[in-house]
C-alpha cells in the first residue's frame, strides 16, 4: 500500500502533502478497508505500468514440465495465462503483482505436479471450473475483515492425479506474535 502511494507520488498523482496525509493513514490503518479506502480515488495502474503491459501480449505461457518455475515479486500478469506443469511445481504469487486488468483467466493443465496460486486481500477466485480427475482442488481465503474486489482469477482447465492450492501469503513471525497478543488479550 505504501509503495502505490509511493508511485503515484512519483507519477504525479498525488501532491507531497497528499502523499504524507495518506502515509500517516496508512501506517496508521487497523482494517484492509481503511487501507483500501487511501489508494479507491488512484487509477487501477500506474501509468509506466500500464504502458509496460501494452507491450507484452495479452497471453502468456507457463511451463513447469518436471522442474520448479516460480512468478513473485512485481511481475505483469497478462489478461490470460496457460500454466502446465506434468511433474513439477508453479507457484504463481500475486502478492505484489501488476493485474492491469479486472478478470485474468488461468488455464490450467496440473498432471501430477502442483499449482500452488497465493493470492492477496481483495482477489477472489473462481476455481469451479476445473475439473478433478485424480487430484484436489483447494481454495483458502483470506481470514478478517473482507475487502472490496479489486481483481478476479478464473481458473479452468484440468487436474489429472496432481493438486492446486490457492491461498493467502503465509503470515511474518511478527504478525503471529501479534495475532497471539490479540487472542490472550481477548481471554
Amino acid at each position: 500500500m505504501v509503495e502505490q502511494l509511493r508511485v503515484a507520488a512519483g507519477d504525479g498523482r498525488l501532491t507531497g502533502e497528499e502523499l504524507d496525509e495518506r502515509l500517516e493513514a496508512a501506517l496508521t490503518a487497523r482494517t484492509y478497508r481503511e487501507l483500501a479506502a487511501l489508494t479507491a480515488d488512484l487509477p487501477v495502474a500506474e501509468p509506466g505500468i500500464a504502458a509496460a503491459a501494452r507491450g507484452i501480449s495479452a497471453a502468456a505461457r507457463v511451463d513447469g514440465g518436471a522442474g520448479r518455475t516460480r512468478r513473485d515479486g512485481r511481475w505483469i500478469v497478462p489478461q490470460q495465462l496457460d500454466v502446465r506443469t506434468a511433474s513439477g511445481k508453479v507457484v504463481l504469487d500475486f502478492t505484489d503483482a501488476v493485474i492491469a486488468h479486472p478478470a485474468v483467466q488461468i488455464d490450467v493443465d496440473v498432471r501430477s505436479g502442483s499449482l500452488v496460486i497465493v493470492t492477496r486481500p481483495g482477489m477472489v477466485v473462481d476455481a469451479s471450473n476445473v475439473t478433478v480427475r485424480s487430484g484436489e482442488v483447494k481454495v483458502r481465503s483470506h481470514r478478517g475483515q473482507q475487502m472490496p474486489v479489486t481483481a478476479r482469477l478464473d481458473l479452468t482447465g484440468t487436474v489429472g492425479s496432481g493438486n492446486v492450492t490457492i491461498r493467502p501469503p503465509r503470515r511474518t513471525f511478527s504478525q503471529w506474535v501479534r495475532r497471539m497478543r490479540q487472542h490472550l488479550a481477548d481471554q
